[in-house]
């Protein structure tokens, strides 16, 4: 049911937008997400897109009876947190709760999927006193599967999800990762156009699409590990060695190696072939997802060089 504010609730819909920038991001954003979902959109006022975006959200946390707050960081007068966040372009939406990301997608997105969107974050927190959903729950077993290795179960978990409700796309991308998950990056790509229409632009693919386009770059790369390893050794300071081990590391599966050839590419050349390895490291960020640990890890990492 649509959330309604009454006429004796104005000071919880003023508070409920906040413009926010580095100084008060900590108070209005990390600490503001430990008591409601805060929403945070990168976003400037000079593009049409960007404002129809902050004027949805804003509707929404209005609405929401403080459940959901939303900080709008105009990327024109302050650059310094959507860097340390990786974010590319605009509009970019964050969601936080209990001092981290959860979820984050880039690009517009129609009123109703947006109200979706935030209405499966509170079920999935439990904030606004909603219950999380047995559904949310299979979304984790499977989840839980795929860490630890068990993509067919996994697999099947989401196919029952998919099954009984067929335009789902985070289990349809689950399905897409479990191929991922089993090396099966060719199935996963026709598996992945072949969505179905009312799911196919939905953002819970995002993630999946990058990791396909990753395993998709990569494919080569894995059998010139060793080749690459000493060369570098050869060469410490080579960036090109780094960033072609990089790939190589992330087409074997060794994630966190691969972030760190990035990070130090660019702790000692940050302007190398155009920003390279920082745009390398967003793709990567896109593919594990904005909640994963290696993701939060290394955006912390990536701001501390940046702004050391």
């Amino acid at each position: 049911m649509e959330p309604s504010l009454s006429i004796s609730e104005p000071s919880v819909a003023k508070d409920a937008v906040k413009d926010v920038t580095v100084a008060n991001f900590k108070a209005d954003v990390l600490e503001a997400s430990r008591q409601a979902l805060v929403v945070v959109v990168f976003w400037t006022p000079r593009d049409s897109l960007c404002k129809q975006m902050a004027a949805a959200l804003e509707k929404v946390a209005r609405a929401s009876k403080g459940a959901v707050k939303l900080a709008k960081i105009d990327i024109d007068r302050d650059q310094t947190i959507a860097q340390q966040m990786g974010v590319s372009s605009a509009p970019s939406v964050f969601a936080f709760h209990a001092g981290r990301p959860l979820d984050a997608f880039t690009g517009g997105m129609p009123d109703a999927q947006i109200k979706t969107w935030i209405d499966q974050l509170l079920k999935t927190t439990g904030v606004g006193g909603a219950e999380t959903a047995g559904l949310e729950t299979a979304f984790k077993q499977a989840a839980d599967f795929l860490e630890k290795g068990d993509a067919q179960m996994a697999r099947a978990i989401y196919a029952d999800i998919f099954e009984m409700s067929p335009e789902n796309a985070k289990a349809y991308a689950g399905l897409v990762r479990c191929l991922m998950e089993e090396g099966e990056t060719a199935k996963a790509r026709e598996k992945l156009d072949t969505a179905p229409a009312a799911i196919a632009k939905d953002k819970a693919l995002d993630s999946v699409r990058a990791a396909i386009e990753l395993a998709e770059q990569t494919g080569q790369s894995k059998g010139q590990l060793e080749k690459l390893e000493a060369a570098l050794a050869q060469n410490p300071a080579d960036p090109q060695t780094k960033f072609d081990l990089a790939l190589a590391y992330y087409a074997a599966g060794r994630h966190e190696e691969a972030v760190d050839q990035l990070l130090d590419i660019i702790r000692v050349a940050r302007k190398w072939n155009d920003d390279g390895a920082r745009k390398q490291l967003v793709k990567f960020f896109e593919a594990f997802g904005a909640t994963n640990p290696l993701t939060i890890a290394a955006r912390k990492r990536l701001s501390s060089i940046l702004f050391s």
